[in-house]
């Protein structure tokens, strides 16, 4: 008796599959949103119809398609309202790889390796190992046979000095 059900129920919802297209597309006011409300609500259809008997099938398919059209309607709206400034960000330039980003980059990164060389060797080792590999304080208090705060010391020292060589320039 089941089967009898789910056959019913979708000869009704292609029986009336246009109109049922017409108020989602009522709704929501896009043609390809409203067929694909149309699908999803024939899928839930052959789902519903295993499960329980509809005494008002049409009725029940129109309430359907109508929920699931504001459903979408809904979610449109919020991914436009979520998404709305994104677009302002497109016209931005970007200076990411442009040449003269680029000179001034490597410069950068000259100045600081100059700067790290001309520390001395038990600060530029920490200040290696904590920025460059990634090691804790307690790793390289450890390595170096010094105390964390030592450590800490020595790292605040090396980055003074870096910055102070960034902004000779």
């Amino acid at each position: 008796m089941i089967v009898e059900e789910q056959v019913e129920l979708s000869e009704v919802f292609m029986a009336h599959r246009s109109q049922l297209r017409w108020a989602a597309l009522k709704i929501l006011g896009n043609p390809e949103r409203a067929e694909d409300v149309v699908q999803d609500a024939y899928l839930k259809v052959s789902e519903a119809a295993a499960v329980f008997h509809v005494k008002q099938p049409v009725a029940y398919l129109f309430q359907m398609v109508r929920n699931l059209a504001i459903d979408h309607h809904r979610r449109i709206s919020f991914e436009l309202n979520l998404f709305e400034g994104e677009d302002n960000g497109l016209h931005v330039p970007s200076h990411i790889g442009m040449p003269e980003a680029t000179v001034i980059s490597r410069e950068h990164l000259k100045l600081v390796a100059k700067a790290i060389s001309e520390l001395p060797e038990r600060t530029r080792r920490a200040f290696e190992l904590h920025r460059l590999e990634g090691q804790t304080h307690r790793a390289i208090a450890a390595e170096l046979a010094i105390s964390t705060s030592l450590v800490n010391i020595l790292i605040h020292e090396a980055l003074d000095h870096c910055r102070a060589a960034l902004q000779s320039t």
